[in-house]
C-alpha cells in the first residue's frame, strides 16, 4: 500500500469514526488537538490501526505519534 493510500484511508477512518467534518488534514497537524482525542479515543483509534492494518501499537511508541505524519509513517513503516 503506498503512503497516498495510506493517507486517503486512515484519514476517512478517523472521519467516520469519530465524527469529524471532512476535511483534509495536514500532515503536521497534531493529531491528538484536531482530532480532540482524549485516553479512550486513543484506544479507539489504535483498534483502528490493528483492525486496519493487523499493526499493535504499543504505548511506548503511541507516544512518539503527534502529527498526522508520524500516523502515516507508523503504518507505513509497520505494515507487512
Amino acid at each position: 500500500m503506498t503512503r497516498e493510500e495510506i493517507i486517503r484511508e486512515i484519514n476517512q477512518l478517523l472521519i467516520e469514526e469519530f465524527e469529524i467534518v471532512n476535511r483534509n488534514f495536514t500532515g503536521t497537524d497534531n493529531l491528538t488537538k484536531v482530532m480532540m482525542l482524549d485516553s479512550i479515543n486513543l484506544v479507539d483509534l489504535v483498534a483502528i490501526v490493528q483492525t486496519t492494518y493487523g499493526i499493535t501499537i504499543p504505548l511506548a511508541d503511541l507516544k512518539q505519534i503527534v502529527t498526522f505524519n508520524d500516523l502515516y509513517d507508523y503504518i507505513e513503516q509497520h505494515q507487512a
